[in-house]
């Protein structure tokens, strides 16, 4: 009951935002990422598209899972700390079909900072990363949490920041493997730095 009420708050609320876009919505297979505090609007966004998210198997994940079927998204349920690596192997699997939305500094943060998922699923599928930034005029945070979730407020206006597609090397090191994370993460702060 809880999550239906949920979808239904966040699904009516997300028809009142004026969302513009900077840059171009992929169309052919590649891995989203996008800062988990930051998700609402792109999963709004990306519904029609009937993307693949990654979904933490947490409380709140279960949660979360309404809304993304109501969007028109498909769900696969992993993270970091629990069915990491089952979870991995279906997305590579699913990529080259598909758009694949990946927060990678989620489920539990530090914000901000990557988690390999997202390079070793471009690299193991061969399908490029797409970046994408969100920023909104009129957004209420929460603060303690750690992430600093963002609820764009009724229309809000929001735009989308999302970057050209960014080729992974498939035969990269360990090494190169977490430099490639490092520059994941430089290219989100930069996307960041533009403003509405």
């Amino acid at each position: 009951m809880k999550a239906k009420l949920f979808s239904l708050l966040v699904r009516t609320l997300a028809r009142s935002w004026r969302i513009h876009i900077e840059g171009r919505i992929p169309i052919s297979p590649c891995i989203v990422v996008t800062w988990h505090g930051e998700m609402l609007p792109v999963l709004a966004t990306f519904g029609p598209l009937h993307s693949i998210v990654l979904v933490s198997p947490s409380q709140d994940g279960k949660i979360l899972q309404q809304l993304l079927r109501d969007w028109g998204h498909t769900i696969v349920e992993g993270s970091s700390s629990r069915g990491g690596k089952q979870a991995l192997e279906q997305l590579v699997t699913l990529a080259p079909d598909n758009i694949v939305l990946i927060t990678p500094d989620g489920p539990r943060g530090p914000a901000h900072q990557s988690k390999p998922g997202a390079v070793i699923t471009a690299q193991r599928s061969g399908v490029p990363i797409v970046h994408v930034r969100v920023r909104a005029v009129s957004v209420y945070t929460f603060a303690r949490s750690w992430d600093r979730f963002q609820v764009p407020l009724p229309f809000s206006r929001i735009t989308l920041h999302i970057s050209e597609p960014v080729t992974v090397d498939a035969n990269m090191t360990q090494e190169e493997t977490a430099a490639e994370i490092a520059r994941m993460d430089q290219r989100m702060h930069q996307l960041g730095a533009v403003t509405c």
